[in-house]
């Protein structure tokens, strides 16, 4: 076999989003574009606002010499001591420049802070649903993902996760407001979270290191509050990207905090670095730190994705599907009204509606739909909708 049993059996499992967005190219290309309702990719919709276009520009046009050269592991200081400061101003805790570590993405945070944490069979807690790739990073570092339940409304179910910690866990990882449901953990829940890892640490003598990844944390509506974990947990790491507050995903820009009070914190920020380096990363590409370093405090606006979940949660209510109102996010994860979801996501696909099946985010039964989409499109999806409910309730 050319490649490892490994990567070929990862192959197989790899992620249901990728699938169904390459399934979407196929059919536009046999039916045409405005045939097809593609609904399967968290691609945000918006362009990134205009004080960020304006800011890529102007990286782009300093003609300062030494610019584009080799830099610290953990990005360029300026830039760092930009984000502690508006993260401190945030989250309530002082942050200092010592504290943050400029990354490829939340998906590079990850990976070299489960590289960073774990020793081979370390388990990692996650809440279903997650996004898949959860289990990979963990596994690319030796680690095991050890799913926890969530209860019917997919708030935290603490005690699944009391019976789930054990002497080998490691870390927990959240994900609020959450992919795939748009479910926003309260400070109450949160709260409890971090009294409930505080007491496992005390009974075995190790930390449970809290990792919040948290892309989405500027997309919530009605007015709900998003508590940043770095109030609530001190041995907690904040990872975030601007791929959804700045509508940057291709840039693959963002960074890792670390609480400093966070035990063996200065270990835990000299493994980082060192991790972003091995792993391949190097450092944050230069040109886009230097452009999102006086944007910290900026958005895309949420209440363009707000209308379109009210549109879109009235319409699939309307029909008959049951689904948890999202808060946050771009995402609705209806119920499945037949029990094998993947049969039902074949069903939306004949129609030329594709979404992607629960399973790949560990909760078989349900349906991911991304909203994130020109409002032609959910409109034009709702035939489809309601044609496969209907059939699927014959």
């Amino acid at each position: 076999m050319p490649i490892s049993r490994k990567v070929s059996e990862k192959l197989e499992m790899s992620s249901w989003i990728r699938k169904m967005f390459e399934e979407g190219l196929r059919m536009k290309q046999e039916h045409g574009a405005d045939n097809v309702f593609d609904l399967s990719l968290g691609n945000p919709v918006v362009e990134p606002p205009a004080e960020v276009r304006q800011a890529i520009v102007s990286a782009a046009n300093d003609s300062a010499a030494g610019l584009h050269r080799y830099m610290p592991n953990a990005g360029l200081a300026d830039v760092r001591e930009a984000v502690a400061k508006s993260l401190s101003a945030e989250s309530g805790v002082e942050l200092s420049t010592d504290q943050i570590i400029m990354v490829c993405g939340a998906a590079g945070g990850l990976n070299i802070t489960l590289k960073t944490l774990l020793d081979p069979d370390e388990e990692v807690i996650a809440f279903s649903p997650f996004f898949v790739e959860y289990l990979f990073y963990s596994d690319n570092h030796g680690g095991k993902t050890v799913v926890v339940p969530t209860h019917e409304n997919f708030s935290l179910n603490f005690d699944a996760l009391r019976k789930a910690l054990t002497p080998k866990t490691k870390a927990v990882i959240i994900n609020s407001p959450n992919n795939p449901t748009g479910v926003v953990y309260s400070r109450e829940m949160l709260t409890e979270l971090a009294d409930t890892l505080r007491q496992h640490t005390s009974d075995t003598g190790n930390p449970v290191y809290l990792i919040s990844d948290d892309p989405y944390k500027k997309i919530v509506f009605d007015g709900v509050e998003t508590p940043n974990i770095l109030e609530l947990y001190e041995n907690s790491i904040y990872i975030t990207s601007h791929s959804k507050d700045l509508a940057l995903p291709g840039e693959r820009i963002g960074y890792v905090a670390v609480h400093p009070k966070c035990a063996d914190g200065d270990n835990l920020m000299s493994g980082l670095i060192f991790c972003n380096r091995v792993l391949g990363f190097v450092n944050a590409p230069a040109l886009i730190q230097r452009a999102v370093k006086n944007v910290q405090d900026v958005s895309v606006d949420a209440e363009m994705y707000r209308k379109k979940r009210d549109f879109l949660y009235g319409e699939l209510t309307r029909i008959g599907y049951s689904v948890v109102k999202p808060q946050g996010a771009f995402y609705l994860f209806p119920k499945s009204p037949i029990e094998d979801e993947v049969a039902f996501v074949q069903k939306l696909a004949e129609k030329k509606v594709l979404v992607v099946p629960g399973r790949g985010f560990g909760s078989p039964g349900y349906f991911r739909i991304s909203y994130c989409v020109p409002d032609k499109v959910l409109e034009g999806s709702i035939r489809g909708f309601e044609n496969a409910f209907s059939e699927a309730m014959k």
